[in-house]
């Protein structure tokens, strides 16, 4: 079960910007990445959390703080995982 904040808006920050040309993605590889989600948990900052996702057939992270005033959902940085 997803919780309230999943379908609020997506709010990118400066960090993920920069990130996407060192990791090899853009805002819509991000958008789809949200889209086949498979799960999430808490992330170890508090507030914070980890969304499991793929893309081009990798485990990749995203960090995403829910912004309670705003209503929207802030995409903190997203990464490949490796294992």
């Amino acid at each position: 079960m997803w919780p309230p904040w999943w379908n609020w808006d997506l709010e990118i920050t400066p960090h993920v910007e920069n990130r996407m040309e060192d990791r090899d993605f853009n805002e819509v590889e991000l958008r789809e990445m949200m889209e086949r989600a498979s799960g999430h948990h808490p992330d170890v900052v508090d507030g914070r959390f980890v969304i499991e996702t793929t893309h081009r057939r990798q485990d990749w992270e995203v960090i995403v703080e829910p912004d309670e005033v705003e209503h929207s959902l802030v995409v903190i940085t997203a990464y490949r995982v490796t294992r």
